[in-house]
């Protein structure tokens, strides 16, 4: 009787259990499993996060000229409620295809602070440095909407990213 009344009053936390639309696929050749978020439009870029068993890749596509970056280059993320900023550095190859990269490893464990904040702070804006000598700043504005969509599909893809290991 009280396992019947315990789970009459779990249903309802379980009904408002987040909906994850995550695009699954299977390379043909290694037939790992690859979950992405697809890309998410931004003012200034998109980002698109992906995750495989060994790890977690947000990647951004940056709009506009001056668009190189390489291991030098950083990003500052702005938080909303948090005053101070984080920076971090560019995870991918050198490009000038205006792709940025912020690569955490896919561990069972808890996440790395910055991917924890992603997953559960909103994002305002970041701010990418690119590798010239000018120091050219590209910044990448994020709304309410798309604020709350990509701390969603974070959070979403962290959570089903431990079901790869």
């Amino acid at each position: 009787m009280k396992y019947l009344f315990f789970a009459l009053v779990m249903a309802p936390l379980f009904s408002m259990a987040q909906d994850c639309k995550l695009n699954k696929e299977t390379d043909p050749f290694t037939k790992q499993t690859k979950l992405s978020t697809g890309f998410v439009f931004l003012e200034g870029g998109s980002v698109t996060i992906d995750a495989d068993n060994k790890e977690i890749d947000m990647l951004f596509s940056i709009e506009g000229p001056d668009r190189c970056y390489d291991n030098n280059s950083t990003a500052e993320i702005f938080f909303e409620g948090i005053k101070s900023k984080t920076s971090t550095r560019n995870g991918g190859t050198m490009n000038c295809e205006g792709l940025f990269h912020f690569i955490f490893r896919n561990s069972a464990s808890a996440p790395t602070t910055l991917l924890q904040r992603m997953c559960t702070k909103k994002i305002t804006h970041i701010i990418f440095t690119g590798n010239d000598k000018k120091q050219t700043k590209t910044t990448v504005t994020v709304s309410a909407q798309e604020q709350e969509t990509l701390m969603t599909l974070a959070n979403c893809l962290v959570t089903q990213a431990k079901t790869l290991l």
